[in-house]
């Protein structure tokens, strides 16, 4: 006991021999998170002044200047996210999205004509692109040309069916939703959805449409793209009532 006593209190201890298990491993260590991933979380958080630190810390490349533009763009300061849209396609003139992105800028600044030629030039390097599609469809509606943004939209609709839903931040953006008459863009989204066979979402623009003051009713009933609806109970309710317009 004495001994005991005498190595505790020089500062010695007995340890004992770790025992190994057969067969195991140390786990592998997790890779550090890289910037462009941390700045895709603060996105998705909506953090978009977080995000641009974070991308910024990352190396210059076309992607990156677009997703700080997008951020940018998130925050409505429209003056930067055109900078670095513009970096990023002189980075890259073969980046589709950046292009596609500026086009949203001279569409919210209502310069019609110059997103037009954007969202062409976006479609000519990447003729696939649901966004840009999308895009286009709703330049020309804007320029009131309805036939030509509803055959756009149909095209975007073939490419992915939720288009129209889908709002992204690390990619291309969707910008449709400052059309000044939202009845009547509620109308060709309708048609479009009907055209494609896609009831349910056919019904909830027609309510849309009706609910924001659409005033040609008869366009339900009589136009061909509306006539697989017609025996549907919900359209035919929709049809009999007077939605409010809200």
């Amino acid at each position: 006991m004495f001994y005991l006593s005498l190595l505790l209190a020089t500062g010695f201890a007995f340890q004992s021999t770790p025992t190994q298990t057969v067969g195991t491993t140390e786990p592998p260590a997790r890779p550090a998170i890289s910037p462009q991933e941390r700045g895709d979380i603060f996105m998705a958080r909506k953090m978009y002044r977080e995000a641009i630190d974070v991308y910024k810390q990352a190396p210059v490349s076309a992607v990156m200047l677009n997703k700080i533009g997008i951020a940018y763009h998130q925050m409505a300061d429209l003056d930067s996210a055109r900078k670095y849209y513009e970096r990023a396609v002189k980075t890259d003139p073969q980046y589709a999205e950046a292009v596609n992105n500026l086009g949203t800028i001279y569409y919210a600044r209502k310069s019609y004509r110059r997103a037009i030629s954007e969202y062409k030039k976006a479609l000519r390097l990447t003729p696939e692109s649901a966004s840009a599609w999308a895009n286009l469809g709703s330049a020309y509606f804007a320029r009131k040309n309805f036939e030509t943004a509803s055959e756009a939209y149909q095209h975007a609709l073939s490419l992915d069916p939720e288009v129209f839903e889908r709002h992204s931040t690390t990619g291309s953006t969707v910008q449709e939703r400052s059309i000044g008459d939202r009845a009547k863009f509620h109308y060709y989204l309708a048609r479009t959805y009907a055209k494609a066979g896609r009831n349910a979402d056919a019904i909830i623009y027609i309510r849309k449409a009706l609910e924001e003051g659409f005033k040609e009713r008869e366009k339900f009933t009589q136009e061909p793209e509306f006539a697989g609806l017609r025996d549907d109970p919900e359209f035919k309710q929709l049809m009999a009532t007077e939605p409010k317009v809200l």
